[in-house]
């Protein structure tokens, strides 16, 4: 039996069978009305089954089990019935996560390829071992969690996913049963909006439980195999953090957040560590250790619980002090519980004072209008400095010699923002310079966007001998994309920006974004100007000698740079820096996919392993070459033109308003951040975000922006007698593969027939025809280009986990559409009724668990 194969059996045994049976405890709980709940939820599911395999619309489905399953007769009655199968099915999903994650270390070969193991034997096999330390030296991977609002579970039902999942482990019954009712009595919908800071809060439960144990087993496993291979004064593993620092579009993150989340996030390492101090005080109770470990707890504690001793440690003395007790275990104590000593060390080294770096992020529309009112209320740049052309302007903010004060200035934002470059000072004073370093620029597309960040940090007083920040431009459109080699080249050429990078050691870190490429370039298009960017970049940095660092602003799925996130970096090849792996970790991808100690080392170590394989082993060399990238140029300007027919239909954007869940986003309670960015009330498809964006499509099962246009490219030199092409490029690019495979992901979490009824619609009927009709000619390509007959053949497991999920919420899927087709009639009928009110809670709570279950939807 293959690997595969035994990964499908276990997951049938560990997920799907336990699931049957678990699930039909649900049933048996002492809760009100819930068996009849479960009972009639197996019904609608079957007739939800049976109706769309007879073209049924959700419409007609929900009137027939009405009809012919219940005795409701008033629309009060049979809404209290859909809301109760909306909590059961949310329970549902959480239990199907829960047995996935339980299973995760028998599914996934913890040793097997990608993993540290795995390339541990590779670098002995090919006696790289000495290119390994020197790729090493300055190799290494940052997660950057966000407050993307895409994760629908409230804290508590988190630490119930992660205790059912131990539970399970241990074949618990009795725990089990406790913790499903516990999940029974748990609310899933927060009635108010969480704060950045309570957003903060959540993410660091993952710091301290799952990214602080499963980095330190890395580090020292990499140790143990390769003791001169990782420096100490270089990360391997570095952990980014954007609650609190990410203003972007968000007016509730203040200097004020900044500065409390980067104290809770110091107290939360130093929590790690005192913890971990009292465990090593219980093993190392020999002379001359007890006492210096006796007095490290003292200081930890100090910090934690008595007001202003904050400043009274720090992680080099916390090192010094560590590396004694190390010293006196090996030569006085025959090096008992070592082991012990070197993973706390190994954990000093990663996570500092400062546990994740916390990164400050505006868009530069914002910096250009507080620069001006700058400019109009004080003499710290010329009084025309409105009117003044791009290179005028730079020229004025090298030149600052003012330090300004917050609150001398008039509205909230320049106070604000000139106060927040004021706090990453005081910030690095307290957690060290990695606590707070990088600035970025969303919507970065002129070299002047980036000074003028250099300039506010001028006014804030910061000198420029001694700026320890980090300036980082984001490009995230198609036109950025292309333009950020010239952007990147004005910034290098200028004098007193190229003093400031010799300062930051000549390095340049630039972020990339996939989510508002693909939503402004459709799926093939953004991810190639993504590659193009990466490659023109790495090409300008090396002539002037400068390192540039790629962060990728990814999301969970693949339309938003997610899916087999390894792969693609195992794929860059010669022309593209991967100097180290950066990338943003949000929502879903959270939970799913770093959701539990096992499961976040065998994805680090996955990302570990990509970048480290891709420098070392020369012999998989996926670098495309001139054909490969011509030919791809083509296929993604062909996939460009059909997904910008799609999106300049008149009808596009009320297509999507109208069908989808779209517009109840901003309602859903999950994040702290709007749905789209700028004030007006008017919804254009620029301001609107990319999150809600995928994830209106997700609902609708149509992942419009996953794969639409691929289908056309591909007819297109189909028809043209260049398919022999085409299918070379396929098989032996990684890069094309993984695009390929990430495609097939979106595609196989699609269901037409929910919005079937639409294809004779007046208005939307040729919209939905549009769509369905590529995903059909995509569909089609894809088996004629893998030379598969179903999606997503070669990963049986996931593909089978998709299935299962789409299952458990076609219910809701059914019941959301009901919903929104029930407030589109009230609206035409211009009724003033309360109903209306409770159709749109109704729609907005299927969201949570069709999300959910998508895992990496949003």
């Amino acid at each position: 039996m293959d690997n595969q194969s035994s990964a499908l059996t276990l997951f049938k045994n560990q997920v799907g069978i336990k699931f049957q049976l678990y699930n039909s405890l649900f049933t048996s709980l002492p809760f009100h009305r819930i068996e009849k709940t479960g009972i009639l939820l197996s019904l609608l599911l079957t007739i939800c089954e049976d109706g769309y395999r007879n073209r049924q619309s959700p419409m007609q489905i929900m009137d027939d089990f009405f009809a012919r399953q219940t005795t409701f007769t008033t629309e009060a009655e049979r809404l209290d019935l859909l809301f109760r199968f909306v909590q059961y099915v949310e329970r549902q999903v959480v239990l199907f996560d829960a047995l996935e994650d339980a299973a995760f270390r028998q599914i996934n070969d913890m040793n097997g390829v990608g993993t540290l193991r795995h390339l541990s034997s590779e670098v002995m096999q090919d006696h790289k071992e000495n290119e390994l330390a020197k790729l090493m030296k300055d190799f290494g991977v940052r997660l950057v969690l966000t407050a993307h609002p895409t994760q629908f579970y409230p804290g508590p039902v988190l630490g119930i996913i992660n205790d059912l999942s131990r539970a399970v482990i241990e074949n618990d019954s009795s725990d089990i049963n406790m913790y499903l009712q516990q999940l029974g009595k748990t609310p899933f919908f927060q009635k108010t909006k969480p704060t950045p800071y309570d957003e903060a809060l959540s993410l660091l439960w993952y710091m301290e439980n799952i990214f602080y144990p499963a980095s330190g087993r890395i580090l020292t496993y990499i140790k143990t195999q390769f003791p001169n291979a990782v420096p100490e004064e270089h990360s391997l593993i570095q952990m980014g953090f954007w609650p609190g620092g990410d203003r972007d579009g968000n007016p509730f993150v203040t200097v004020d957040t900044t500065l409390k989340v980067a104290e809770a996030l110091r107290g939360g390492i130093i929590k790690c560590y005192y913890q971990d101090v009292r465990r090593l005080k219980r093993r190392l109770t020999f002379k001359g250790v007890e006492n210096v470990l006796a007095d490290l707890e003292t200081k930890l504690y100090d910090n934690i619980f008595v007001p202003g001793q904050q400043a009274n440690i720090t992680a080099k003395e916390m090192l010094d002090t560590l590396k004694q007790v190390k010293e006196t275990i090996i030569y006085q104590h025959n090096g008992l519980f070592l082991h012990l000593v070197e993973n706390f060390i190994n954990k000093v080294e990663i996570f500092g004072l400062h546990f994740a770096s916390l990164d400050v992020r505006q868009d530069s529309s914002v910096h250009g209008n507080v620069l001006e009112e700058i400019a109009a209320s004080t003499k710290a740049l010329p009084d025309n400095y409105a009117s003044l052309k791009d290179k005028e302007k730079i020229e004025a903010l090298t030149q600052i010699t003012t330090v300004i004060k917050g609150d001398d200035l008039k509205s909230d934002i320049a106070k604000d923002t000139i106060k927040t470059a004021k706090a990453i000072q005081q910030i690095q004073q307290y957690n060290g310079e990695p606590g707070c370093n990088r600035y970025i620029i969303s919507q970065c597309n002129s070299a002047l966007n980036a000074m003028e960040v250099f300039g506010l940090l001028l006014l804030a007083g910061w000198k420029k001998d001694s700026m320890k920040v980090d300036i980082v431009p984001l490009f995230e459109t198609i036109d950025d994309l292309r333009n950020a080699a010239e952007v990147m080249k004005e910034l290098y050429d200028h004098p007193v920006y190229r003093k400031h990078l010799k300062k930051r050691r000549d390095k340049q870190t630039i972020m990339l974004g996939f989510s508002d490429g693909t939503k402004d370039g459709g799926y093939l298009m953004a991810n190639w100007s993504i590659y193009k960017a990466k490659e023109e970049l790495t090409r300008l940095s090396k002539e002037y000698d400068i390192e540039v660092i790629f962060f990728d602003g990814r999301g969970g799925p693949p339309a938003r740079g997610g899916g087999k996130t390894h792969k693609f970096y195992a794929s860059m090849g010669k022309n593209i820096s991967n100097k180290e792996i950066q990338l943003t970790i949000q929502g879903q991808t959270v939970s799913s996919n770093f959701g539990t100690a096992d499961a976040a080392q065998f994805n680090i170590e996955q990302l570990i392993h990509a970048g480290i394989s891709n420098s070392l082993f020369s012999k998989r060399n996926f670098t495309l070459e001139k054909k490969e990238e011509t030919l791809l140029q083509k296929l993604a300007e062909s996939s460009f033109k059909s997904f910008s027919q799609l999106k300049g239909h008149p009808d596009f954007l009320n297509y999507l308003s109208q069908i989808s869940p779209l517009k109840f986003y901003s309602e859903t309670n999950i994040g702290s951040r709007p749905a789209k960015r700028g004030g007006g009330s008017r919804m254009t498809l620029k301001d609107l975000r990319a999150i809600p964006f995928v994830g209106s499509w997700s609902q609708l099962k149509q992942n419009v922006t996953g794969y639409y246009g691929v289908g056309s490219a591909l007819k297109e030199f189909d028809d043209k007698g260049k398919w022999k092409e085409v299918k070379e490029l396929y098989e032996n690019s990684l890069f094309v593969k993984t695009l390929i495979d990430n495609c097939e992901m979106s595609m196989k979490k699609c269901f037409f027939p929910l919005t079937f009824h639409l294809s004779k619609h007046p208005v939307h009927g040729e919209i939905w025809n549009m769509i369905y009709s590529e995903y059909e000619l995509t569909k089609k390509y894809l088996f004629k280009l893998t030379g598969k007959n179903e999606l997503m053949a070669d990963y049986p497991v996931e593909q089978l986990s998709i299935q299962v999920r789409e299952r458990i919420v076609l219910p809701l899927v059914t019941i959301q559409q009901f919903a929104i087709n029930r407030i589109r009639e009230i609206e035409d009928q211009r009724q003033n009724t309360p109903i209306k009110a409770t159709y749109e809670k109704l729609v907005m709570r299927c969201s949570f668990g069709i999300i959910n279950a998508g895992r990496n939807s949003a």
